[in-house]
């Protein structure tokens, strides 16, 4: 979840050719909407910090009052806006810094999905 567009189609692309099923939206709200309708469906969230209406980080702490077990993946461009004690206190599996290519999202997707965080 981004609010760009171009980055959402983008790194659904990216995700989809690397065999994952993506349900992509720019808005965190329909994002939380979504999730609360089937929990169940989505190994893995992934979010833009800077969002309207509601941060990333505001998003994952909704999510993870839901299903505690996901693991969430955390994207922002502003490094002084989270930092890796504040994400790892909200439950948050990952931090990725913008901008990231096509390896460092799978890089960070396989991490984070990975039992042991390798």
């Amino acid at each position: 979840m981004d609010d760009e567009d171009t980055l959402v189609e983008l790194n659904q692309q990216r995700l989809t050719r690397l065999g994952y099923d993506v349900v992509a939206t720019t808005s965190s709200k329909e994002a939380l909407h979504i999730f609360r309708e089937g929990p169940d469906g989505f190994d893995l969230v992934i979010t833009d910090q800077t969002m309207p209406n509601m941060t990333g980080m505001d998003l994952a702490t909704e999510i993870l009052k839901i299903r505690p077990d996901i693991p969430i993946i955390l994207c922002t461009g502003h490094s002084d806006a989270v930092s890796p004690d504040s994400i790892q206190k909200a439950g948050i599996k990952a931090l990725l810094m913008k901008p990231f290519d096509k390896r460092g999202i799978a890089e960070a997707v396989r991490r984070a999905l990975d039992p042991n965080g390798k």
